[in-house]
């Protein structure tokens, strides 16, 4: 089964020999679930040639903003509408969670109760799971038919269905500590609290539910083979 990875940002340089890029992180994450993988970059606007270029779809992380005016946004956004009308499953991460809730008639702003960084313990479906975040921006207005699954007190809508083959998440179940680690180092720091900073650090060496997440990824993904 062939996963197509949209990848909107780059992992920082000093860490990107060591840890990947974002895309490699999610092919390490969902391995073991019998993918083969195609990245396509397209913050760099390398783009596929359509929907059917995959049985399913993944969208990452990224350092920008979906609000904001990047030449590579409109026509992700119309990949991402061509996605749900093919009726392929499609998973957004972070930035991915939001540009799929705005491609599809939701609103993504930057959220004045600062950020969330590090561990941090959701609600999803009726379980408390532990996963990695980094993000200030947050979903604000649902796409019409989503469903919130996935909640905190910080982040109210942090994930949704979207039918039953899309699936956004806010947080980032690719990021291991060492990930969370290099990110305070090279981006947070001068940009974000040091208080903020200061408590996720003091989280990293705590457990974190990536495998059980990925397992949850893997069960849509897997639609685009049904």
């Amino acid at each position: 089964m062939r996963i197509g990875i949209l990848q909107t940002g780059h992992s920082p340089d000093e860490v990107r020999d060591d840890l990947g890029d974002y895309g490699q992180m999610f092919t390490r994450l969902l391995d073991g679930h019998g993918y083969d993988f195609t990245i396509y970059s397209v913050v760099d606007n390398q783009f596929p040639d359509g929907p059917g270029a995959a049985d399913g779809w993944l969208i990452t992380g990224s350092k920008h903003g979906a609000y904001e005016d990047h030449d590579w946004i409109p026509p992700l956004e119309e990949l991402i509408r061509d996605i749900r009308d093919a009726n392929l499953p499609l998973v957004g991460v972070c930035f991915g969670h939001q540009i799929i809730a705005q491609a599809l008639g939701g609103k993504v702003e930057k959220f004045d109760g600062g950020w969330a960084v590090g561990r941090q313990v959701y609600d999803i479906n009726g379980e408390k799971i532990a996963l990695n975040a980094w993000h200030q921006d947050q979903v604000v207005k649902l796409p019409e038919d989503a469903r919130v699954f996935a909640s905190n007190d910080f982040c109210e809508n942090a994930g949704l269905m979207i039918g039953d083959k899309i699936m956004t998440i806010q947080p980032h179940p690719e990021f291991t500590a060492q990930m969370i680690d290099a990110l305070i180092k090279y981006r947070g720091r001068g940009n974000i609290s040091d208080d903020v900073l200061s408590h996720a650090e003091d989280g990293l060496a705590q457990v974190i539910d990536a495998d059980k997440f990925a397992d949850q990824m893997a069960d849509i993904l897997n639609k685009g083979d049904r």
